[in-house]
């Protein structure tokens, strides 16, 4: 995928967060020393499922912004109170 021109553009950008789907699993790299207070990890996971409502409806007009993240919701709810699988992994440079 693609930079971010804004990201290019800018030397003081940073990268915070990066998902992949491999080996039928989910794989992340987290810059977790990104921001003291948890509250702007919020705003981000926040900003990133309105992102996601969008492209999803850029691609399919028929898409419902609303309802996509009501269901979107539904999902993180659900995984908060009873996860599918524990997080694991370790710290790297």
């Amino acid at each position: 995928m693609a930079i971010p021109p804004a990201a290019v553009r800018d030397r003081a950008s940073f990268e915070v967060l990066r998902v992949w789907i491999a080996e039928k699993g989910q794989h992340v790299s987290i810059q977790s020393g990104a921001w003291d207070d948890p509250f702007a990890w919020g705003i981000v996971l926040a900003d990133l499922a309105r992102h996601i409502a969008l492209a999803h409806q850029m691609q399919d007009k028929k898409v419902d912004t609303e309802k996509f993240m009501e269901r979107l919701l539904e999902g993180f709810q659900a995984e908060i109170e009873d996860p599918t699988d524990e997080p694991e992994g370790e710290v790297t440079q």
